[in-house]
């Protein structure tokens, strides 16, 4: 009976063992169960390291981030622009010409011209002869009037002493009074005819004076419409055309609204079509009127005389029409989507802010920013493109611009 236990033991251990190689089946499925448990704790701790690096912090927001985590933080410069002086300046467009154009014709009788003594171009001074006339009639006219004066003074000159000759025998009684009174008369008509034919001779003189084409003031010499031998009279026109002391402006067309914000000694500057050239000057004259048809008005600039600047050329202008005090920044700094233009700023605590903007004066110095900033924030300057709002950035700050 012991021997029949001996054996049930025997094979139920044998049975456990599960043969001569010393394990079961059920043994094999307990070392997969625990490979599979090893296999899913490494891909548990990886997917916890890689969330670490992708975001970069480790624990909870509030937690201190682990030592050499700030240096994964982009960089970004950053600056507060502050407040400076703007100016308004106006784009405009407009013709070139002589402030005061002065047309210059004869002013007498006429004839035929005999010289042109200038040339367009040229500086000339107040009463300086432009051309002359022939007088050779005038001349003859004027020699006669002379003859008659010495005629008109000899008979002035025998009234005299015939009038002193009486004078002297109407008290010894051969002479009546009313005889000295008719000598008397007749040396006063002699002297009068004298006076005459004096003003005969100097009206010949002042007409063949207005013969000669003379510059109503100094100036330069525009343009010139006559050459010798030319029949002028005074219905002709203009023979020479000048600008009074050579000056020159810009008659720049404005819309009214823009019109409105000039005031008389606004500067600006102007630029010839065809030359790289500017020239400053100021607004002198202000429209008074408004065109019906294309709802513009003139504004005339006044320049200085420059060979480039040529009457009836085309040009454009910048004129400065108010000023303002606003942030400047550079083109870098300034994003644009379909919600508008924006920038980035950066706040106490590194994260960046989108910041809608409003752009005003565009110049080589930079944009002016119309609304949307006061000047205190810190803007970043550039790569604005690679960053997003709510991320965290190292800012570094930078000298203002403005």
């Amino acid at each position: 009976m012991n021997y029949e236990t001996g054996s049930i033991r025997e094979g139920a251990r044998a049975d456990t063992i599960g043969g001569p190689g010393g394990v079961s089946g059920d043994g094999t499925d307990a070392n997969r169960g625990r490979r599979r448990l090893l296999l899913g704790v490494a891909v548990a701790v990886l997917a916890v390291l890689g969330a670490w690096f992708a975001f970069g912090r480790g624990g909870s927001e509030g937690a201190a981030p682990p030592k050499g985590t700030g240096d994964q933080l982009p960089s970004v410069t950053v600056s507060a622009p502050g407040r400076g002086r703007v100016d308004r300046v106006i784009p405009a467009t407009g013709t070139l010409g002589a402030r005061r154009e002065m047309p210059v014709g004869i002013a007498g009788e006429g004839g035929i011209v005999t010289r042109v003594l200038v040339e367009a171009g040229q500086w000339v001074n107040a009463g300086q002869v432009l051309a002359t006339v022939d007088r050779s009639v005038q001349v003859q006219t004027a020699a006669s009037q002379t003859a008659q004066i010495n005629v008109a003074r000899a008979d002035a000159v025998l009234a005299q002493a015939e009038l002193d000759r009486a004078a002297q025998l109407v008290d010894r009684g051969f002479i009546s009074r009313a005889d000295l009174q008719r000598r008397t008369a007749t040396r006063d008509a002699a002297n009068a005819r004298v006076k005459v034919a004096q003003a005969s001779l100097a009206e010949t003189r002042a007409r063949n004076g207005r013969l000669d084409i003379r510059a109503p003031a100094a100036g330069l010499i525009l343009s010139r419409g006559v050459e010798a031998g030319q029949i002028v009279s005074s219905g002709s026109g203009a023979l020479f055309r000048m600008a009074m002391n050579g000056e020159m402006e810009m008659r720049a067309q404005l819309s009214e609204a823009d019109l409105a914000s000039l005031s008389v000694g606004s500067p600006a500057t102007v630029s010839p079509v065809g030359s790289t050239r500017t020239f400053a000057g100021r607004v002198w004259q202000l429209s008074p009127v408004i065109d019906p048809q294309t709802r513009q008005g003139v504004a005339r600039v006044l320049l200085r005389y420059d060979p480039a600047l040529r009457p009836g050329g085309f040009a454009s202008a910048r004129v400065v029409g108010g000023s303002a005090f606003q942030p400047r920044l550079p083109d870098s700094a300034i994003q644009s989507d379909e919600r508008g233009n924006y920038v980035y700023v950066v706040d106490g605590r590194g994260l960046v802010q989108r910041r809608d903007v409003k752009l005003g004066q565009v110049s080589d110095d930079g944009v002016a920013i119309a609304g949307g900033l006061d000047g205190t924030e810190r803007v970043v300057l550039s790569a604005g493109g690679f960053l997003a709002p709510g991320q965290k950035v190292r800012a570094i700050a930078q000298r203002s611009a403005g």
